[in-house]
This record gives C-alpha cells, structure tokens and sequence, in this order.
C-alpha cells in the first residue's frame, strides 16, 4: 500500500450510517427525530430546531441532543454534511430514477406526486421564511438602486423572469446568467448601489465563486436564495432565502422558487403601490403605442357591478 493511501483520512459516514450506528442507544424521542431527519432531507437543510422539533412531536433540547448523538457538533454542521451529501451522491439522472421508480408507468400517480411535492415545497417554504424575513427582503429590494438577479441553468429563466416584472414595475433590475469566460463580461456591469440576488443550489461553481468575490470586493448587498448552501454561504451574504426546491432525492422542480419571487413582487407593490400602478400604466401606452389601438384592459373593480355578478357558463 502506498504511503498516501495509507495515511489517507476515511471518508466521513453518511446520515445513514450515523442514524443505523446510534439510533439503537436513543430515547424514544430521539428515535422520532432521526427518523424524521432521514424521511425529510430537504426540510433539515433549512428548518430552524424549533420547526425540526415541532414535526418530530418533540422539544428543541431533544432535537440538538439527537443531533450530537450523531456525532455532529450542531445543527449547522449537520446541514453541511447533509448538503454535501446530497451534492455529492444524487445527479441529476440519479434523482429523475428515483422518481420514475416511485410512480412507475402510471401518469395518475405522476400527476399526483408531482403536485405532492410542490405542496410540501411551498409548505416547507411558509416555514423557512418568516414574515419578518420576507418584509426584509422586499424592504432590500425597493432601496437598492438596481437589483441584478444571478441564475444559471434552469434558475436563469427565473432569473430573467423577475428582473422582467422589476423592470415593469419601475425598479432598475438586469441578469448575470453567462457562463465560462461570458461571465466576465456580466461581473463587469456591476456598480456601486446594485443588490445582487444570487439563485444557487447544489455547489459553489466556478461563476459563483467569481461573484462572491466581486460583492466583496464591490462591497455590494447580497441576498441569496438556496436550499444546500446556506450552512456555506451565510457569512458571505446579508440575507439566506431558504427556499427548497422539492423533496432531496428525486427531481428538482422549482414551484416553490417562483412563488417566492412572486410574492416578492406582490410585497413590492403593497409597499409602493403609486410608483408601481404608474410604471405598469407607462408599459400599457408603450404597447399602445406599439399595436396602434387602445389596449387597456379593464380591471375587475372597473367592470360593472352587473357584469362583475354574472355567473360564468
């Protein structure tokens, strides 16, 4: 055996083998909550020990005990093991076979699994945010004097959707979403002022990397949206978004993400209501403008009390 290899540290065991090598010695109570950790991967990456405690019918003090009976030193540095874990073992195409093999051939259960997993995710969601944290993050947006929105691969599109509807909405927004040597070309637009919103999930590839360090070096505002990277990033950012992406082990599906976004937009225009109605009506004349008719559409508290009661057919 070569020297490396033999000095060479053994590779840290998974949540599994810590739950199947413990799990014998626990109180009842604990019992729940390792289990609980094993069936609900996703929710352990962003729940706090009182929404974990609470889903295992338990107490806070139960939930860090079992947590350091697993031989970690807090919730944090289980989330850590647990997102590298994840990162590490499930590909993509691990994740798509582990969803086929759950619905089989039949499209009913697929439809309905899917919808499964996209009310948990906006469930696992009204847990992680807060409304404190939530009014933060809209408070963040609305001064910052441009936002730029970073996404890469199916995030861009989410990405390019939001600054879409900022812009609409009379906020400055653009996107970072090249990738490889094009990515400089997007650190370069940054300037003073901007608040830079980060949609990463997974690892800290090469371009987020980049962009953490330019927010450093800028000295920028960063908020960042994630479901593995919180334990990674959070010194590294002002605000962690935990917005889970569906269940750890099948496919990633991204209802939660958009209806976090959205409701970012909604809590934007309850806080500047004029300035938005004034952005959307300047957009309504431009395409106007553009179609050569009249093209405002009329609102439900315009239309007539007698067509508003109509029943629909």
């Amino acid at each position: 055996m070569r020297q490396n290899e033999a000095s060479a540290p053994a590779p840290s065991p998974s949540l599994a083998e810590r739950i199947a090598r413990h799990v014998v010695g626990m109180g009842p109570a604990e019992q729940r909550v390792v289990r609980y950790f094993e069936a609900h991967r996703e929710e352990v990456l962003i729940a706090s020990a009182a929404t974990l405690a609470e889903r295992a019918s338990t107490s806070d003090a139960t939930v860090v005990r079992a947590v350091r009976t697993l031989g970690f030193s807090g919730l944090e540095e289980l989330r850590r093991a647990l997102a590298d874990e994840i990162r590490i073992s499930l590909s993509p195409a691990d994740r798509l076979t582990r969803t086929l093999g759950e619905v089989g051939s039949d499209l009913a259960t697929a439809y309905e699994t899917t919808l499964d997993i996209h009310r948990r995710s906006l469930e696992a969601l009204s847990r992680a945010i807060p409304p404190a944290l939530f009014e933060r993050a809209v408070t963040g947006i609305i001064e910052a004097n441009r936002v730029a929105l970073f996404g890469l691969g199916p995030s861009s599109a989410i990405a390019a959707y939001a600054a879409m509807q900022l812009n609409r909405f009379g906020l400055a927004a653009i996107t970072l979403n090249h990738t490889g040597m094009l990515f400089a070309d997007d650190l370069s637009q940054l300037r003073d002022g901007d608040l830079v919103i980060m949609l990463a999930y997974g690892r800290v590839y090469p371009e987020l990397a980049a962009l953490l360090d330019a927010i450093e070096q800028r000295r920028l505002r960063a908020f960042l949206i994630t479901d593995t990277l919180a334990a990674t990033l959070r010194r590294r950012v002002e605000l962690v978004l935990a917005v889970p992406r569906g269940r750890a082990d099948s496919v990633s599906m991204h209802t939660a993400t958009l209806g976090f976004i959205e409701a970012l937009l909604v809590g934007i225009a309850v806080k500047r209501p004029e300035a938005t109605t004034a952005a959307l009506r300047t957009l309504n004349e431009a395409r106007e403008t553009l179609a050569g008719k009249d093209m405002k559409l009329q609102t439900r508290s315009a239309m007539p009390i007698r067509e508003r009661a109509r029943p629909r057919r």
